[in-house]
């Protein structure tokens, strides 16, 4: 899956001097010491305790919920690193937001192999990672992907990981689902205050080909292997997936499910099939996972990009219809197609926030209650389309930018438990007006590229192209 990239966060060594020829012999000396016998496997600067609680983690009272609300996904660059001014102020933005849930890999997208030969850890990165997220005051969340190249065919040891995207979107072989459940333990016991996994990442490296479809009982099996390690860990950790990628297409595909289709496209049968399989057979869930995109496999914006956001909502009900009303997460959603290097820079923010804003709308409508807007920053560099913040890379850095008040006051307003309430909406202009509404705010969205007035919840507004405005009703 190219949409968004993979950016695996490959180790960023820092070398330091070694001064004299004693410091040199005892460098060789460790390096010998931490090779394994037989293979080769360097297991240099890993631990056998990678189960031992990292840091002081301050595990809630009560047991967790299933729903988390709004938040992001850390990817390969973040404000876990950078400069210390940058760092903090982007740590003071997130506590100040009540901390936003966040969500981090155990591999790639900014953390590196967790166990690069059997029984051997290295948590540094994700250490890193966590530290940040209770810094920040997060609700912290983990995505169980990827796995270690030995479970998937490759090389044990440390420097032999293959960060190439196609090793990293292996899946473990079946041989080793079970290796991949006990390294799901490990992270759920090195970091007790994470009360909430996801299993897998959309589906990666279960493709069967010979079907030419998804191998759902392969994930399923993982799953399920997954789900009892976390739960024998502590039972009140909550677990879900699919995390499967809701692809539409084009109608006339011959993939294309000929029952649940709308104006926006119609969905892949595949797709349909692969959920139906785990939904049947999955050990058990506290909430579903699903991630995709408003537009088509084509990058069609079917009829329009607001208009295309309604798939949001058709899918969060179809979903919600089959799971028994399950906890719906959305773990990644995109409005705005890429280009060859899957960057998303074709629009101008304005347009970019208010498309955003009118997805986020269409999922809550379909019922979702948690969902995580992926990549917050780029390395370096004054361009970031789309990105939350600044990058943290300089002094005056970890800025924040206009989507990141979308998603810090969304998370505030429509959080789990939120009731949706209706509010009139009149005027010529009304049908180019998208509208969420709660007791306490109204969200309202022109989705016209031209100024309009339009009254909204006996408001009258005068809106620009493309803004985004919110109106509190705690104050009438």
């Amino acid at each position: 899956m190219g949409r968004h990239g993979w950016n695996s966060g490959a180790r960023r060594w820092r070398l330091t001097a070694l001064l004299g020829v004693g410091a040199a012999a005892l460098a060789l000396l460790v390096t010998l010491l931490n090779t394994l016998p037989g293979n080769g496997a360097s297991t240099a600067g890993t631990t056998r305790d990678g189960d031992q609680a990292h840091g002081t983690p301050a595990v809630p009272a009560d047991a967790p919920k299933p729903e988390v609300g709004w938040g992001f996904t850390h990817t390969q660059f973040s404000a876990d690193e950078g400069s210390a001014a940058a760092t903090r102020r982007v740590r003071g933005l997130l506590a100040e937001a009540g901390g936003l849930p966040q969500n981090q890999h155990i591999m790639g997208w900014g953390a590196d192999n967790p166990e690069p030969v059997e029984g051997r850890y290295d948590f540094e990165a994700m250490d890193r990672r966590v530290d940040f997220m209770r810094a920040s005051g997060a609700t912290p969340v983990i995505t169980l992907c990827c796995s270690p190249d030995w479970m998937k065919g490759g090389e044990a040891g440390v420097d032999r990981t293959d960060w190439s995207q196609a090793s990293l979107e292996t899946a473990p072989e079946p041989e080793h689902y079970q290796d991949f459940a006990d390294l799901a333990a490990t992270v759920a016991k090195r970091y007790p205050d994470v009360r909430h996994f996801v299993v897998w990442n959309e589906f990666k490296g279960f493709w069967n080909d010979a079907e030419a479809r998804w191998d759902h009982e392969g994930y399923t099996e993982l799953y399920n292997l997954v789900h009892k390690a976390l739960k024998s860990v502590d039972e009140d950790i909550m677990v879900g997936g699919p995390y499967l990628v809701m692809d539409s297409l084009d109608p006339r595909s011959e993939d294309a499910s000929t029952t649940f289709r709308g104006p926006w496209g119609a969905m892949d049968q595949r797709v349909l099939d692969a959920f139906a399989y785990w939904n049947e057979h999955k050990a058990g869930a506290d909430f579903v996972v699903v991630d995709g995109s408003s537009y088509t496999n084509d990058d069609e914006l079917l009829p329009d990009e607001f208009a295309a956001t309604d798939k949001f909502t058709a899918v969060g009900e179809w979903v919600r219809a089959r799971t028994g009303g399950l906890p719906l997460w959305w773990a990644e959603y995109y409005v705005e197609p890429g280009d060859g290097n899957d960057e998303r820079e074709g629009w101008s923010e304005t347009r970019r926030v208010a498309v955003q804003a009118a997805g986020m709308i269409a999922m809550a409508r379909g019922g979702a209650t948690s969902g995580f807007y992926w990549n917050p920053q780029k390395e370096k560099g004054a361009d970031c389309a789309g990105c939350l913040w600044t990058p943290t890379d300089r002094a005056g850095g970890g800025a924040k930018l206009p989507m990141y008040d979308l998603v810090s006051r969304f998370a505030a307003e429509f959080g789990p438990g939120t009731a949706h309430r209706t509010v009139p909406v009149a005027g010529r202009d009304a049908p180019g007006v998208r509208v969420l509404a709660s007791d306490e705010a109204v969200l309202v969205v022109n989705t016209l590229d031209r100024r309009i007035g339009v009254t909204v919840d006996g408001r009258r507004l005068t809106m620009q192209a493309y803004e985004v405005e919110w109106l509190d009703r705690r104050t009438g």
